[in-house]
């Protein structure tokens, strides 16, 4: 078959995360099943020359345009982007549009039903129900019937299911489909504990509340280090200030944005992975985490709880610096049963969240 997939956004520092992870992942898996597959989004931020293929994947990548001010990755467009897939659609099998409530998929999506080609939906948990004054609009005239008319719209929790059905007011054929990532090669940090959160600096995430367990816990762990990774999304200034407060800069410390690719090798460095995030829909970089063997940190409004709890690969808290600092101290207190729980996840990754399985039933939802 050839394939069509169709993100967001394409950029060197991967601020647009999981979705475009997602998607790469997904084409990787496919391609090497002897499938044609195309990578189609915006970009921004490559010095040069726009690259025509992203780890092996062929990309075909537009100016991502800011076509309502203010309001950051939804606000982005492309007009050449739709004006491609209208010329080019009809060549494809497949289009499978990782959805969003924004001016780059959407319309994306509609074009191609438009011009009668099959299209397959991934939402990521990024379609809700809302009622933000720009959503309305938005909804009546492309989300609805984007989700309305696709083959498949796949959801990956329960919660993201209850939103679709909503949505889509019960008319969207839904279809479970879990993220999943390639086994990597195992975690080599050795010696001295190195905690990490990667992920963006955005507010929801809360890196302020990372940086203030390391302040509580670097006393008692005097060997351990603290570090962040990420592009900011609007809490850098916060995170500066929180580490210049702890007196602490030589132990927590923001290393700045890593692209996709370098992701899980930062990860391999590390000896607990920290998510503090709340209403998490399906983390990726958790998935990186525990498929690298490193036991991973998250909330309870995560939607990989279930998933951390039933293998035991981690700790799963409360959105409280309290809770952080002690779920943070049972793991640095304890190096055998953090290694034990890196382990587990690390079996988990492999026989239910593999990339096999994830092309498998991708090529199901397409025939």
């Amino acid at each position: 078959m050839k394939i069509l997939g169709v993100v967001t956004l394409v950029s060197p520092l991967g601020e647009y995360g999981g979705p475009t992870r997602v998607a790469i992942n997904q084409l990787l898996s496919l391609q090497a099943r002897g499938h044609e597959v195309v990578l189609a989004g915006t970009q921004r931020g490559f010095d040069g020359d726009v690259p025509t293929e992203i780890e092996g994947v062929p990309a075909k990548l537009f100016p991502a345009r800011t076509l309502l001010p203010g309001s950051g990755f939804a606000g982005l467009g492309s007009p050449e982007l739709w004006m491609a897939v209208h010329r080019h659609a009809r060549e494809f099998d497949v289009v499978h549009v990782h959805a969003a409530r924004d001016l780059v998929t959407l319309p994306s999506a509609l074009i191609a039903l438009r011009r009668r080609v099959p299209v397959v939906v991934q939402t990521h948990g990024m379609i809700d129900e809302t009622t933000h004054p720009l959503a309305v609009p938005l909804d009546l005239a492309l989300t609805r019937p984007v989700l309305n008319r696709a083959r498949v719209v796949t959801y990956l929790t329960a919660r993201e299911r209850a939103s679709l059905e909503v949505v889509s007011r019960g008319r969207a054929r839904l279809e479970e489909l879990p993220n999943g990532v390639p086994l990597e090669a195992r975690a080599v940090a050795a010696g001295p504990a190195g905690v990490l959160y990667l992920a963006r600096l955005a507010p929801r995430k809360h890196p302020v509340a990372f940086v203030e367990a390391a302040t509580r816990l670097a006393p008692e762990f005097p060997d351990a280090d603290f570090a962040l990774v990420g592009p900011d999304e609007g809490e850098g200034a916060s995170v500066l200030q929180a580490i210049s407060a702890s007196g602490l800069g030589d132990r927590i410390r923001w290393e700045g944005p890593v692209g996709m690719s370098g992701a899980v090798e930062r990860m391999r460095r590390a000896t607990v992975y920290v998510l503090p995030s709340v209403d998490e829909p399906y983390p990726m970089s958790v998935l990186e985490a525990m498929s690298v063997g490193v036991p991973v940190i998250i909330t309870d409004t995560c939607g990989l709880a279930p998933f951390v709890r039933d293998h035991d690969a981690g700790i799963v808290t409360d959105d409280t610096v309290d809770g952080l600092t002690e779920a943070l101290r049972t793991l640095l207190a304890d190096p055998g049963q953090a290694a034990a729980m890196g382990s587990r996840g690390r079996d988990a990754v492999r026989s239910e969240r593999s990339m096999t399985a994830i092309a498998e039933r991708l090529e199901a939802f397409y025939r």
